[in-house]
């Protein structure tokens, strides 16, 4: 399973915070950005999570939604282009075990994680 997502832009970012109430200055003013080293502002780890969910709830219904979690693994920069996987990692007692990955063009992963869907899904 996949999501292909479009690149990052201000306007997601200013979006995002206004409505997750995460105004973190890192993620949507430059200047901020910068005086922590950074080359521009980057997207919200949650921003990205989020977008795994829709992964997630586009395929299977949202009760036989288990478990979901991940591990933030490096940033997401403006205007990168993030990709939502999700593969069946083993299916047991009636339940299917999936890994998660969001990455980069580049084959960066941002987000690593896992999730468990009641039922068996094939791969």
């Amino acid at each position: 399973m996949k999501l292909e997502l479009p690149k990052i832009s201000r306007t997601t970012l200013a979006l995002y915070a206004g409505a997750s109430g995460d105004h973190n200055p890192m993620h949507i003013d430059i200047d901020v950005a910068k005086s922590a080293g950074m080359d521009d502002v980057f997207a919200h780890g949650m921003l990205n999570m989020a977008y795994l969910g829709r992964l997630l709830t586009a395929n299977f219904p949202q009760e036989k939604i288990r478990s979901f979690a991940v591990r933030f693994t490096s940033i997401t920069p403006l205007h990168g282009r993030p990709t939502a996987t999700a593969t069946v990692a083993r299916v047991e007692d009636g339940l299917s075990h999936l890994d998660l990955t969001m990455a980069l063009e580049d084959g960066t992963v941002t987000l690593a994680g896992t999730a468990v869907i009641e039922g068996e899904i094939s791969a």
